[in-house]
């Protein structure tokens, strides 16, 4: 509490002398590397160096987010780099570590303490934000569309976060982007309604508020974590059979095949052909090794008579994931035709009929014709007996 009253108290010290006071750049002194060393600040083109009372990792932070350094590591007291020279510009500096600048933060002006540069603050910053880690909260790395697939991003540090992102490698904007409080370390990051264009290879990052002027800087890449989306068509079937065979039977006894195939193939997939007939469900599965495989049935019987359905199976990621069922395919079994059909029988039947007729009127015309060339012997009488009666006649005239 008195903390924060000190701070309010002397922030109001600060805007009323920040507003008639010329501070220019920060740097740092005398350490590694840019990065680290004595914090000075310049203040009417003569730099000078902050005093170490009250100096923590918040005011630490500022000045790293300020020169474009990651987060402070370590807040240095005691001239840890070295003493400096000129003035103390500043002590006491109290910061809430979302200022822009360290200038931006409450302190007390030169003079007013009894610091030396024995106790000049210091920082060592990270350099660059530290990297964050990505997990997958879903219980599997294989999806089918339509699911949702949740990740977990965290970091070791947690202030000054703005947000959180998660990105798809290949692609420059962000596709979840969810909002962090100032202390937040770790948030979900939700990817719903998933399709197949959403299956690759995932990173998150964050970012901070920090700099002069005040801007949102972002950190390194995660690690990868990548997720399969499986879509599953549904396959077409056909199938062939003796020439013979009128359409959607086959012959009892002939050969016949059903082919079931899909374009969309995953390894270790197989295709499963599903007849339904009067007393039953049977079930025959292949490898897929090809985009389509076919079924033999080598002597078609009753019992291959049903509905013929083909699905697509698979298992990845310790799920298995089956397609729908293509269309029913009916296949009636038909008995093969007779040596001779009703209809060879009926036109055999009628020619031999139309023969005998004709032998029949042939014979009976013979017959008829030898008649009336033959006379019979009651006509040779009569003409004999008609002769003589003609030549008796013919004498008692005379």
């Amino acid at each position: 509490m008195l903390r924060l009253l000190h701070i309010l108290l002397t922030g109001l010290l600060g805007a009323l002398w920040d507003g008639v006071t010329a501070f220019g750049g920060i740097r740092l002194v005398d350490g590694d590397n840019k990065c680290s060393g004595r914090v000075e600040v310049l203040r009417h083109e003569q730099w000078g160096t902050v005093c170490d009372h009250d100096w923590d990792l918040r005011e630490a932070d500022v000045v790293c987010l300020e020169l474009g350094c990651g987060l402070a590591e370590t807040a240095g007291h005691g001239a840890e780099f070295g003493a400096g020279e000129g003035e103390i510009w500043l002590h006491h500096v109290q910061c809430s570590g979302h200022e822009s600048s360290l200038t931006r933060c409450a302190a007390v002006l030169h003079g007013n303490s009894r610091c030396t540069h024995e106790n000049d603050a210091g920082v060592k910053c990270s350099g660059t934000l530290l990297t964050p880690t990505l997990n997958l909260l879903s219980p599997h790395t294989v999806f089918s569309p339509g699911e949702t697939v949740r990740f977990g991003c965290s970091v070791l540090l947690g202030h000054h976060l703005s947000d959180f992102h998660l990105y798809k490698r290949g692609v420059s904007t962000p596709l979840v982007t969810q909002r962090a409080d100032q202390t937040q370390t770790r948030v979900e990051l939700t990817l719903t309604d998933v399709e197949t264009f959403h299956q690759g290879s995932y990173d998150c990052r964050y970012r901070i508020k920090g700099g002069f002027p005040s801007q949102l800087l972002s950190s390194p890449p995660s690690n990868s974590i990548n997720i399969t989306v499986v879509e599953l068509l549904t396959p077409q079937h056909w199938y062939n059979t003796s020439t013979e065979a009128p359409a959607g039977s086959v012959i009892k006894g002939h050969s016949f095949n059903i082919t079931c195939s899909t374009p969309q193939q995953y390894p270790g997939g197989s295709f499963q052909l599903r007849l339904i007939r009067s007393n039953g469900t049977v079930r025959q599965s292949l490898p897929a090794l090809t985009p389509a495989v076919t079924f033999t049935f080598p002597a078609a019987q009753s019992s291959n008579e049903g509905y013929y359905y083909c699905l697509y199976r698979v298992q990845l990621g310790g799920r298995t994931f089956v397609s729908r069922e293509s269309q029913p395919l009916p296949i009636a079994v038909r008995d093969p035709d007779p040596l001779l059909s009703p209809m060879v029988i009926s036109w055999l039947v009628s020619g031999l009929t139309f023969v005998i007729a004709v032998i029949i009127i042939i014979t009976v015309a013979k017959i008829l014709c030898n008649k009336e060339k033959k006379p019979s012997e009651l006509e040779r009488e009569t003409r004999t007996c008609v002769d003589n009666t003609y030549v008796a006649l013919s004498i008692n005239k005379l």
